[in-house]
C-alpha cells in the first residue's frame, strides 16, 4: 500500500449499496485516528443519503480489523488523549446505528477488539469460516471496556465476560452459535452469500427498514411497556407510508407489491 493510498475506500452501485472497506492490509486494518475518523465521516455522509439501501463494511488484505492501532496508542500515553481516542471511536460506533439502512460486516482473517466491536455494532454480519474472532485486550493487560458494550447487546452475557476475561479466540462457527454473526460461509461464496442477503434486503421498501432499523435499538434500551408503546406508534406510521399500504393491497390481491426500485 502506497502513502498516498486513501485509509478507506468507498464504492456505490447503481442499487444503492455502499461498500466500506477498511484500506490498511500492512497493519491488519488496525483503527488508527484518521481511519476512525474517514469512518466518522463516510457513516455521517451515509446517514444523510436518501439513496441509501444498504452498507458492506470490509477490510482490505488479510484482515477484517485487528483494533485499535497500538503503536500509534503509545506514542502519547495520556489520559487525556486516550480519552478523545476511545470517544472518537465510540462516536464510529454509535454512527452505524444512526445509518437508516442495515449495515453488513464482510469478515475474514481476524476481527480482534475494536475490530471484534465493529462486527458487533453492524446490524448483520457474513463471516468466512476461517475466519477469528476476540476481544483480546486483557492479555496486554487492557480490559476491552468498550467492546464489551457492543459484545454483551449480541451475545450471552456470560459468554461475553467468558471472551472478555480469558482474551481466547473463537472461530466462525462459534461465533455463528453464540450469535456474533449470521452467516458462515467459504471464502469463495462469501461476496455471493452478502449479494443473497442484499437481494432480499433491497426488495423491500426502504421506509419500513429505516423506522425498524431506529425503532429496534430504540426498544431494547427501553423498558417493557415503553418500548411496546414506542414499537407500536411507529407500526402505526409505517402503515401510513405508501409503499406499506401498497404492499397490502398486494397481499390482499395476490399479487406482487408494485414498490419503486
Amino acid at each position: 500500500m502506497a502513502a498516498s493510498d486513501p485509509l478507506l475506500l468507498s464504492e456505490r452501485d447503481a442499487r444503492g449499496v455502499l461498500r466500506l472497506t477498511l484500506n490498511r492490509p500492512d497493519a491488519f486494518n488496525a483503527l488508527s485516528e484518521a481511519l476512525l475518523e474517514a469512518l466518522a465521516t463516510a457513516f455521517e455522509r451515509a446517514a444523510t443519503d436518501e439513496g441509501l439501501r444498504a452498507v458492506v463494511l470490509a477490510g482490505a488484505g488479510r484482515a477484517f480489523c485487528a483494533g485499535h492501532d497500538l503503536k500509534e496508542m503509545r506514542a502519547d500515553p495520556s489520559l487525556a488523549y486516550y480519552e478523545r481516542l476511545f470517544d472518537q471511536c465510540t462516536a464510529v460506533m454509535l454512527a452505524i446505528q444512526r445509518v437508516p439502512v442495515p449495515v453488513i460486516a464482510r469478515v475474514h482473517g481476524v476481527a480482534t477488539a475494536a475490530g471484534c466491536q465493529l462486527v458487533a455494532m453492524c446490524d448483520l454480519a457474513v463471516a468466512v469460516d476461517t475466519a477469528r474472532f476476540a476481544v483480546s485486550g486483557v492479555n496486554l493487560g487492557l480490559f476491552c471496556s468498550t467492546p464489551s458494550v457492543a459484545l454483551g447487546r449480541n451475545v450471552p452475557r456470560k459468554t461475553a465476560f467468558e471472551m472478555l476475561v480469558t482474551g481466547d479466540f473463537i472461530d466462525a462457527a462459534t461465533a455463528r452459535e453464540r450469535g456474533l454473526v449470521n452467516r458462515v460461509v467459504t471464502a469463495d461464496r462469501l461476496d455471493a452469500e452478502i449479494d443473497s442477503m442484499l437481494a432480499s434486503i433491497l426488495g423491500k421498501p426502504r421506509v419500513a427498514i429505516a423506522l425498524g432499523k431506529a425503532l429496534f435499538y430504540r426498544q431494547l434500551e427501553a423498558g417493557i411497556a415503553a418500548a411496546y408503546a414506542d414499537a407500536g406508534q411507529t407500526m402505526a406510521c409505517n402503515m401510513m407510508e405508501p409503499d406499506t399500504l401498497e404492499g397490502v393491497q398486494a397481499f390482499l390481491e395476490k399479487r406482487p407489491p408494485d414498490w419503486p426500485r
